[in-house]
């Protein structure tokens, strides 16, 4: 998975993109790019997640990334902790790739690993259980997440702790009225990408539908599930170059994902958003900001 993320369910860049051996027909590798640019941009939440983690798991010798994407979090992943060797998995090899070039910029290729194919029975070629294995934003593009939970809990050493990133809140990246449009622009995208969500849940191959339960979910699946927290990014106005470029391209990509939904009004403001030679646009204007919240659902496999 790749970690396409847009938001409550991907709702951020991934805008339904995320796949990493999830199925769907996103051509993942044209979207690495955006994919990196998020989770750089997102990166300050995810190492407050991981943080919380490692007051759990302390001295894991074998960390998986489920789902991992272009190896942005993998990395955050072999930064928090130095002493385990991190496996990526994930079904683009053209990410799992750009993974490998940085960890190597990074200074940890020695202790990162690749694992090429589809969630979740790619797992079963680690050679060890796994102490942490973090899964974000890449169980929602199995069809049947009960199962694939199961799978997941079960390359878990015992005493082992799995990580679901799944929820939380839509990223917002401008005021509700913006001076042009109608107001409420990013809550009309939302709802529109809820609705892709819902369409590509239920097209993916042996979809089941499943209560979002997460505590209930990990129970099932034998695991103790032993906390959940949200972890807010908060990159309040003017925004730094990248995270402005950032929200420039998941407004491109809100354009391009939802152009046969929105109405002509929105498709303008959009367009405005997007025109760098216009004064208004995401380009230019001094209220650009980003705010979410990720939700990590946390349980253990009992000893």
């Amino acid at each position: 998975m790749a970690h396409d993320h847009p938001t409550p369910h991907g709702q951020h860049a991934h805008a339904h993109a995320h796949g990493h051996g999830h199925g769907g027909d996103t051509d993942w590798a044209a979207m690495a790019a955006l994919l990196e640019a998020e989770a750089e941009v997102f990166g300050p939440a995810y190492a407050r997640a991981l943080a919380w983690l490692a007051k759990e798991v302390t001295e894991p010798g074998l960390v998986v990334d489920a789902g991992s994407g272009p190896g942005v979090i993998a990395c955050l992943i072999a930064e928090t902790f130095p002493g385990a060797r991190v496996v990526a998995a994930d079904g683009s090899a053209p990410l799992l790739e750009r993974a490998r070039a940085r960890a190597a910029r990074q200074g940890v290729a020695d202790r990162f690993d690749t694992l090429a194919g589809e969630l979740p029975g790619v797992l079963a070629e680690l050679d060890y259980p796994a102490d942490l294995l973090w899964a974000s934003r890449s169980l929602h593009h199995l069809g049947d997440q009960k199962t694939a939970l199961a799978a997941f809990a079960a390359r878990l050493a015992p005493g082992g702790t799995l990580a679901v990133l799944e929820g939380g809140l839509p990223a917002r990246y401008l005021p509700r009225e913006i001076g042009f449009g109608r107001p409420g622009l990013q809550a009309r995208i939302d709802a529109a990408q809820e609705d892709r969500f819902a369409r590509m849940r239920a097209e993916l191959p042996g979809a089941v539908a499943a209560t979002e339960d997460w505590a209930a979910l990990l129970a099932a699946a034998g695991l103790k599930h032993t906390g959940t927290r949200s972890f807010l990014l908060d990159v309040p106005a003017p925004v730094p170059d990248r995270a402005r470029a950032f929200v420039v391209a998941a407004l491109a990509r809100a354009r391009e994902a939802h152009a046969d939904v929105l109405d002509a009004d929105d498709l303008a403001t959009l367009d405005r958003l997007l025109d760098p030679a216009d004064p208004g646009s995401a380009h230019r204007r001094p209220d650009v900001f980003v705010l979410a919240a990720h939700t990590v659902h946390r349980a253990v496999r009992p000893v």
